[in-house]
């Protein structure tokens, strides 16, 4: 019996079959790979956010608040990422005050994925929530650690009147805050476009521009770690620091920046803007190698909290200054300092 006739295709065919084959498989990779730049640009992009909310606290001059940073919320059995007994007597300090609100320059928590994090958080300031102490925080490194996503979903949860925002402002009498977002480019892009805005229309009536962000413009202290701890200054804040300053020269009213991220207390004073870091809630702290024409000089670890008293046309900073080493909380006040906006005649000179 004779076996069936085997049918092929021609050679041209059969490569023309080949090719339309290596078309279609190249057409589905560029678009796969397309698709997963797209995915990456719009994770960066949409993390910059779309819109800023613009919060108002009704309150009238004289008032006071409250700024601190570098709590590092977390297991209190773990003493290597914080001190949790400087934590719990801070924040119990900062309670007995009664400011109108706190202003928290980053890593509140230590890990920003962390819901066993935010439950101590939730334990620890649970009496500011009882006195109705609002507080407006600004993103630190920490609070961004492990899944992004679930990092912003848990700070997001707890500060739900910010609507999503990693930046915003508040308007508290003759103060406008500006909290910044140091994790994205501060000086371009859409947060860059919002500041400049602000600062473009800041209302006549005030008298102070708080701005607010986690890493410092200026610092004495540096990625060396001479002592045991510290960061330098990054090209991002230094470049926000000349905008401001460059700013100041024209403006009438004060510019006033605080910070954190480095774990000790700092003032600095350039261009007519004065920068506080305050760093000292609780992390684990450090001194710092000061120079020698800084304002505040110090060869200690300062766990610290500011309280910063707001009348019309001046406010005075304190650092109040905690040290538990004798088991007994021991409160000083090594630094103070008050910022006042010109003399009219001076306003006159400079142009507002």
């Amino acid at each position: 019996m004779p076996e069936p006739e085997q049918t092929s295709l021609p050679m041209t065919s059969l490569r023309s079959a080949l090719q339309r084959a290596s078309v279609s498989w190249f057409a589905v990779a560029t678009l796969v790979a397309l698709t997963h730049c797209l995915v990456l640009v719009c994770s960066v992009d949409c993390a910059a956010q779309a819109t800023a909310a613009d919060l108002h606290l009704d309150l009238k001059s004289p008032f006071r608040f409250v700024a601190y940073g570098d709590t590092r919320f977390h297991d209190p059995k773990d003493t290597d990422a914080a001190n949790p007994a400087v934590r719990v007597a801070l924040v119990q300090a900062i309670a007995a005050v009664s400011p109108a609100f706190i202003c928290f320059t980053g890593d509140i928590v230590y890990n920003g994925d962390d819901r066993n994090d935010w439950k101590v958080w939730d334990s620890e300031t649970s009496v500011w929530r009882e006195k109705k102490i609002p507080v407006y925080p600004a993103l630190g490194n920490h609070d961004l650690h492990g899944n992004e996503k679930a990092a912003l979903d848990n700070y997001f949860q707890r500060f739900p009147d910010l609507k999503n925002s990693r930046y915003y402002s508040v308007r508290v009498a003759n103060t406008l805050f500006l909290v910044l977002d140091s994790s994205l480019d501060e000086v371009s892009g859409p947060q860059g476009e919002w500041l400049a805005d602000k600062l473009d229309h800041v209302p006549a009536d005030v008298d102070f521009v708080l701005v607010m962000d986690h890493h410092p413009p200026y610092t004495s202290s540096s990625d060396a770690k001479m002592f045991g701890g510290g960061h330098s200054s990054r090209k991002t804040e230094r470049t926000l620091a000349k905008m401001l300053e460059e700013r100041q020269a024209h403006e009438r009213y004060r510019i006033v920046f605080f910070s954190g991220h480095v774990h000790n207390y700092e003032r600095h004073e350039h261009g007519g803007v004065t920068y506080f870091v305050t760093g000292g809630g609780a992390a684990h702290a450090y001194p710092i190698e000061r120079a020698p024409d800084d304002p505040f000089q110090s060869k200690e670890v300062n766990y610290h909290y500011l309280l910063v008293e707001v009348d019309h046309q001046q406010l005075k900073v304190t650092m109040n200054r905690l040290d538990l080493t004798s088991g007994k909380a021991r409160w000083t006040q090594p630094d103070s300092v008050k910022i006042a906006i010109p003399s009219a005649s001076a306003a006159v000179a400079i142009g507002r």
